[in-house]
């Protein structure tokens, strides 16, 4: 009994399973680079709240918030920018038929687990261990 259930794990995914993941993988690239377009655009333009001609008492409080505001626009601009890079190498994994294999345990990783977070490559038991 033993063996058969060693025998039946799989060591990977399907072709057909590894195109579901790469749609998936591809809706979310699409998503991601809309957002960054916008955060770029965003960071792109001067002042959008068009405070330029509001009295200089408010002048240094809204320099201030409008450097924030940049520094929050640029850390998530990195972020996507990040997500991004981690779906192309995904999408290359999947290229190479080795999507969807935990770096750590070499078993496959969940299929619920690869739709929420396609980019992963830990299993949720490597995951634990490593917090």
């Amino acid at each position: 009994m033993e063996n058969q259930t060693e025998s039946r794990e799989r060591t990977r995914y399907s072709d057909a399973e590894l195109e579901e993941f790469k749609d998936v993988i591809l809706q979310k690239k699409a998503v991601a680079q809309e957002e960054l377009e916008a955060l770029s655009s965003s960071l792109g333009s001067s002042n959008p709240n068009g405070t330029d001609d509001t009295s200089a008492a408010y002048s240094t409080l809204e320099d201030g918030s409008a450097t924030l505001e940049k520094e929050s626009l640029h850390q998530l601009a990195g972020r996507q920018k990040k997500f991004i890079e981690q779906l192309d190498a995904a999408l290359i994994r999947i290229a190479n038929k080795t999507y969807g294999l935990c770096r750590v345990t070499g078993k496959l990783i969940q299929k619920e687990r690869l739709m929420a977070v396609p980019h992963t490559t830990l299993s949720m038991e490597a995951k634990l261990k490593q917090n």
